[in-house]
């Protein structure tokens, strides 16, 4: 990250630009937006407990109580436009490491620079150093991030997946 940005982005993050566009990048950006519009589903420029229904209904959970509903849609200050949905976002986001430290953290792990790690030495940090991965949480992992036949982990993937929600196509 340029070093402007990188100021940019700290400033916004430490709550010194009133402007929620400039905490993220235009790429990040479009995919919220595009995230947005598949919320929206009435397309009035707001979501709403209806919107959540839908769209939750679309992914196969039926019977989301109501109080559900309306906790998620309290959680905006008022009615949820575009604007407001990227600062909730910017919000939750808050205090998250850009893509290139978490890189540079998995770097220290890839001596040889290939991009990947083995699965097993991976695993055995997880569960045993700091904040100690669960076998629940192992398991989520290996279902988001399966290792090659090789037993390699992608960790490039994996710090995309981090910072931008989904992974790269290729």
């Amino acid at each position: 990250m340029a070093p402007k940005k990188a100021k940019r982005r700290a400033a916004a993050a430490d709550g010194g630009s009133s402007n929620v566009f400039s905490m993220f990048e235009q790429s990040q950006i479009q995919e919220y937006k595009e995230a947005f519009t598949i919320i929206d589903q009435n397309r009035d420029g707001i979501i709403s407990k209806d919107d959540l229904r839908d769209v939750l209904a679309s992914m196969g959970q039926l019977n989301v109580k109501n109080e559900e509903l309306e906790a998620m849609v309290k959680e905006a200050s008022g009615p949820i436009n575009f604007t407001v949905f990227l600062t909730m976002f910017g919000e939750k986001l808050k205090g998250a490491d850009p893509e290139d430290v978490i890189l540079a953290a998995f770097k220290v792990l890839d001596p040889e620079g290939t991009g990947t790690i083995k699965k097993e030495f991976l695993q055995e940090l997880l569960t045993t150093q700091c904040d100690r991965f669960s076998p629940e949480d192992v398991k989520n992992m290996w279902a988001a991030f399966p290792p090659d036949v090789a037993g390699n982990v992608d960790y490039k993937n994996i710090c995309y997946v981090i910072t931008h929600g989904e992974e790269k196509e290729e």
